[in-house]
């Protein structure tokens, strides 16, 4: 029996961009074509199939364990980056200065898509949901280079809209103008998440 629902809901990408630099100031240079192994995509600042644990993971493991890389690919959403701006007193924001991946047009509420969605192309390229991104400052460097004066609004102005982070379940190209579809996992919300998240 299928564990993924396929749904009605694709996203349009509209950007996609390789982040070659250092995490300290992202920039994500635009490209018309992308290729998504298992490592990520090649020669970007997340490729890896595995990564040093974070400061987000210090619940679980010590700082700088090694671990399966969940955060090969960060997908953002047009309507999302919009909403972000808008909150910001900014006409735009370019997804380059967010280190991007991907930007997708079509799917509500983005972000908070359910983690283990399967978002596939038609090459059969398949990214895996793993989380939402949350907002750090690191963007906010980027940010206040190229708009002055706005670079510590971006934090609070993208909570809950920052998109989500992914790795490759299955390789394939990805192009401009592609549809991704939408998979969901198949099973009801957990009934003591709430309960859990107090604790």
């Amino acid at each position: 029996m299928p564990i993924l629902k396929p749904t009605d809901y694709h996203g349009r990408i509209t950007f996609l961009g390789r982040m070659i630099g250092k995490y300290d100031l992202l920039h994500a240079e635009p490209c018309q074509t992308l290729t998504a192994t298992f490592a990520g995509i090649a020669g970007e600042a997340h490729e890896g199939l595995t990564a040093p644990s974070c400061s987000r993971m210090t619940a679980q493991y010590p700082e700088g364990t090694t671990i399966a890389n969940t955060r090969q690919i960060s997908i953002l959403s047009v309507e999302e980056l919009a909403e972000i701006a808008a909150r910001m007193g900014l006409e735009s924001l370019s997804p380059t200065l967010l280190g991007a991946t991907i930007v997708v047009e079509g799917i509500p509420d983005f972000s908070h898509v359910p983690p283990g969605s399967r978002l596939q192309a038609s090459s059969g390229a398949t990214l895996v949901v793993n989380l939402n991104n949350r907002p750090c400052t690191i963007p906010s460097r980027a940010i206040e280079a190229a708009h002055p004066g706005f670079g510590k609004a971006f934090k609070p102005a993208a909570n809950g809209r920052r998109g989500v982070v992914a790795w490759v379940e299955a390789e394939g190209p990805l192009t401009l103008g592609d549809s991704l579809r939408l998979h969901i996992p198949d099973q009801r919300v957990w009934r003591h998440l709430a309960e859990a998240r107090k604790a």
